[in-house]
């Protein structure tokens, strides 16, 4: 659905987006990373044919964001991070208005409800008594009433508590089984571990990492915490790819001990444990946020 390759865009002396690759196929939600300044939004707007670019290859559905336009954005919704409303308009005719300009007011109706009803959105309400929160509802409604092959969406939860950020992952999730492509910035890691199939991290408007998070999940050891005999510390901490060992006293001259590994030698540390008969034992994968911090800590260097 998008295939970017090498783009290169300038504000002036300043790079914005400096080779920068992406893909995004039909049917994956992919998360799209990087610290504030690092180009999502400036990609985003590429895609959408905001902006012009000075270098490289986009591809959205096969064609050029800016000389295919129309034929595009029939096919694709865009939510913001920060909606901006015509004040004199309530949430619902907002919502139609958006509806009616993709053509499809009519046909969207009911789904069009069922969303207001969801997301528990009054759309009697002119839209300069909403808040943030409310704001963000009408542009996702308007962009989840409609079918669609491609959602644009950058930092779409923004203001969004806990429970309608739950709603909005639902059906974002329902989309992408029903065959849609998903590209989607955000700053909140646990949100995009939690619905993305695929990750791109960028920096400094580069392609840093890209992949599933199983695959990403290389990058960074694995956590184990386990309740062993007090005798097994030596033995752990003679073990080459036992890492980061730490170990504090409990019950029956037991230890709790804590260490990282490798993902290459999870096997060799079952078999360890195994050995040292655990009371107890959780081994965990790294977490986004840990990828995160990693990968922008070794782009740094």
């Amino acid at each position: 659905m998008i295939e970017v390759s090498g783009l290169v865009k300038h504000f002036g002396k300043f790079v914005a987006v400096d080779g920068l690759d992406l893909r995004v196929p039909a049917g994956a939600i992919t998360g799209f990373l990087g610290p504030n300044g690092s180009g999502k939004s400036t990609v985003i707007r590429v895609l959408l044919g905001l902006l012009r670019y000075d270098a490289g290859t986009v591809r959205v559905f096969g064609g050029e964001p800016r000389r295919d336009a129309v034929q595009i954005h029939r096919r694709l919704a865009y939510v913001p991070g920060d909606v901006a409303l015509w004040p004199q308009l309530t949430g619902g005719e907002c919502i139609d208005l958006l509806l009616s300009v993709r053509g499809v007011a009519d046909s969207a109706s009911t789904r069009r409800d069922e969303l207001i009803e969801r997301f528990a959105l009054d759309p009697t309400k002119k839209t300069d008594a909403y808040s943030k929160g409310n704001r963000q509802k009408v542009a996702i409604i308007a962009a989840l009433a409609a079918p669609c092959d491609l959602l644009l969406l950058d930092e779409p939860t923004s203001g969004l508590d806990p429970v309608m950020t739950r709603m909005f992952i639902e059906e974002v999730r329902a989309r992408a089984e029903d065959g849609a492509a998903v590209l989607m910035s955000s700053h909140l890691l646990a949100e995009v571990e939690q619905l993305c199939t695929t990750v791109t991290l960028i920096a400094e408007g580069r392609t840093v990492q890209a992949g599933t998070l199983d695959q990403l999940r290389h990058l960074r050891r694995s956590r184990v915490v386990a309740t062993v005999p007090a005798a097994a510390r030596q033995r752990l901490a003679a073990t080459d790819w036992v890492h980061d060992l730490q170990t504090a006293p409990v019950r029956q001259a037991r230890i709790e001990a804590r260490f990282t590994v490798d993902a290459d030698h999870l096997g060799r540390v079952a078999g360890l444990l195994a050995d040292l008969a655990p009371r107890t034992l959780s081994i965990e994968p790294p977490s986004l946020e840990e990828l995160f911090l990693h990968t922008y800590s070794a782009a740094a260097r």
